[in-house]
């Protein structure tokens, strides 16, 4: 059956996936950009099935930019789509329920306990999601989402090229990586479901340590590549200095405090059986492969 799904923050990476996907699928999907009120918002979902709600802020100099953008807009969001009647699917992150190393993954029953200003905006628009009385939703955290249009793994193909590649952060932590497509196929199937309720981490079973994420990016363009551990105080100094950048210019450092909290943690890591349980996805592509489609896109926008 087609559904009509309304999409907010579809101009980024994920988002302009997301669209491509629910059409191919023979949804009719359609970007929403209106101002993020629940009066301006619940006429357009009114036409509508369900909603993806991917709208949210990643990075900012600001703090009330982050409760902006992942609190107050998942608020007007969430109210909007309870009054017009459709479901809900809230795309989080793994981030709001905060680090984890792999010989501990965490599971979508434990406590969470995010560590940054972003995992914790990102729980509390969570937290309205789920206050929002009579609103049928489902909250997925995916964890770390690259791919074909994503920019942040960019630098580190930069780096490779030139044959060295600086290992950043805690040597021994891991993270749950999930490939873009992985992802998408996630937002798709919590769409046609009927489930409501639940919150799901998404990711691939596999977790990546950073050695391993630059070897294999260098494996991937088929280089030689000196890998350079750079020290926890040069690390941090650098963090300060990308925050006052950022206080100068308005605009965030690549590397700022929020980022050395997330580098120095035990890393990122999370269970995802319960995504297949419940939704029947499973991440089927692994790093390399992945990889390898982001090194081919990258080429193409050189």
């Amino acid at each position: 059956m087609s559904l009509r799904v309304a999409v907010t923050g579809s101009s980024g990476f994920i988002g302009r996936h997301v669209l491509v996907a629910l059409a191919a699928r023979g949804h009719v999907a359609f970007p929403v950009r209106h101002p993020f009120t629940a009066a301006t918002l619940a006429p357009v979902f009114r036409s509508c099935d369900a909603v993806v709600n991917l709208a949210g802020v990643v990075s900012a100099v600001r703090d009330d930019a982050f409760v902006s953008g992942n609190v107050r807009s998942a608020e007007a969001v969430a109210h909007a789509a309870r009054d017009a009647g459709v479901r809900l699917v809230h795309v989080s992150t793994l981030a709001a329920a905060g680090p984890a190393p792999a010989s501990a993954p965490r599971s979508e029953d434990d406590p969470a306990a995010p560590t940054t200003i972003y995992g914790r905006t990102k729980l509390a628009g969570e937290a309205a999601v789920r206050s929002a009385d009579g609103l049928r939703w489902i909250i997925l955290r995916p964890g770390v989402v690259y791919g074909p249009g994503d920019r942040a793994l960019r630098p580190l193909f930069r780096y490779a090229a030139r044959g060295v590649l600086p290992l950043v952060g805690n040597a021994g932590a891991a993270y749950t990586f999930v490939y873009i497509d992985d992802a998408v196929a996630a937002i798709v199937a919590a769409v046609e479901s009927d489930a409501a309720g639940d919150t799901l981490f998404v990711g691939h079973e596999a977790p990546v340590a950073p050695r391993a994420l630059l070897e294999a990016i260098a494996a991937t363009l088929g280089v030689r590549v000196r890998i350079v551990p750079l020290p926890r105080g040069v690390v941090r100094v650098a963090a300060m200095a990308g925050e006052i950048a950022g206080r100068v210019t308005g605009r965030p450092a690549a590397i700022n405090m929020r980022r050395f909290v997330e580098l120095y943690s035990p890393g990122f890591v999370c269970r995802v059986d319960r995504l297949r349980e419940d939704l029947g996805v499973e991440a089927k592509v692994g790093l390399a492969d992945g990889l390898g489609a982001a090194a081919s896109w990258y080429r193409s926008q050189v």
